[in-house]
């Protein structure tokens, strides 16, 4: 029934043109309607603007959490970039090492680190699969930490030269004394075996001498950090600060073999022939010095009881 008389409704309006009966109703309709559709719209814009508002909320919440998680992914990623940039650059030191002292060796990743408090070792991802054997000195691209102590297939072990029961052949750089460099409990490393009449100074670069044929000559280890003079003692108390920082090794390069340039000369091997010489001599002056004083003193005791 509403659609015929709409459909009515229509015919009438068209045949009638703009100033027909019909099109003066609507008119007045549109004239009483107006202000109801603009109060309709007020009320209902706070409601629509409220609709969006929490629409945006939800939106941004879901953006927010999305760019968190996209910005700890960011962080992980610039976190494996630094730690990838820290092993190129240990590595390309390392290689650097390598052409500079023209060394026969293989590099490595510290894998272990003993964590009893009386020695003092790290493990290596490498072992005699890889051409790695007891002996074999280990360095860094700033200087010598240690020497292969027991080695398996795929892994060995470094006893570091702050070990009590290590030792390495080392030599003030300056003015080429010779000694033996000594690890202690403590982690302390001593310069040992240097005669007081010797030139040693705070600051002084210790190298490794080569006599033995274990570590190749001239080789850093480190830096003289001490010197004391003990009153009646022909040696030095020397304390050496290592150049390695064993407490932080990541990367080590394991020397495989020497050259005949890499080892301790003939000349060397005098020196430190005449020092230990030197030293024997001066050892045995002192004692005779020594006996000498006990006999005045004895005879000076034996005449004074004669009278």
């Amino acid at each position: 029934m509403l659609s015929v008389i709409s459909l009515a409704l229509f015919v009438l309006g068209v045949r009638e043109g703009d100033s027909g009966l019909l099109h003066g109703v609507r008119g007045v309709f549109q004239t009483v309607a107006t202000p109801a559709r603009v109060v309709g719209s007020v009320v209902a814009s706070p409601v629509s603007g409220i609709s969006n508002v929490v629409g945006n909320l939800t939106a941004d919440s879901q953006t927010l959490s999305d760019l968190k998680a996209e910005n700890d992914d960011l962080k992980a990623q610039v976190a494996r970039l630094t730690e990838y940039e820290d092993e190129a650059n240990t590595l390309t030191d390392l290689l650097q090492l390598r052409n500079q002292y023209n060394l026969d060796s293989t590099a490595a990743r510290v894998i272990a680190r003993s964590t009893d408090s009386w020695s003092s070792t790290i493990t290596i991802d490498k072992g005699t699969t890889s051409g790695i054997q007891t002996g074999m000195p280990v360095m860094t691209s700033t200087g010598v930490v240690g020497q292969v102590s027991e080695c398996g297939p795929t892994t060995a072990t470094v006893r570091l030269i702050t070990d009590e029961s290590s030792g390495v052949s080392a030599k003030v750089q300056s003015s080429g004394a010779q000694g033996q460099l000594q690890g202690s409990a403590d982690g302390t490393l001593h310069l040992n075996l240097i005669r007081t009449d010797q030139q040693v100074s705070t600051g002084d670069s210790v190298v490794t001498s080569g006599l033995g044929g274990v570590y190749p000559k001239g080789l850093p280890v480190g830096t003289v950090s001490n010197v004391t003079k003990s009153s009646g003692s022909l040696y030095y108390d020397i304390t050496v600060e290592p150049l390695a920082s064993v407490g932080s090794l990541e990367e080590v390069l394991v020397i495989t073999s020497l050259s005949g340039d890499q080892q301790a000369t003939a000349d060397d091997a005098t020196a430190a022939n005449a020092q230990d010489r030197t030293t024997s001599t001066s050892a045995t002056t002192a004692a005779a010095t020594t006996d000498a004083a006990a006999s005045d003193s004895s005879d000076q005791t034996d005449s004074s009881s004669s009278e």
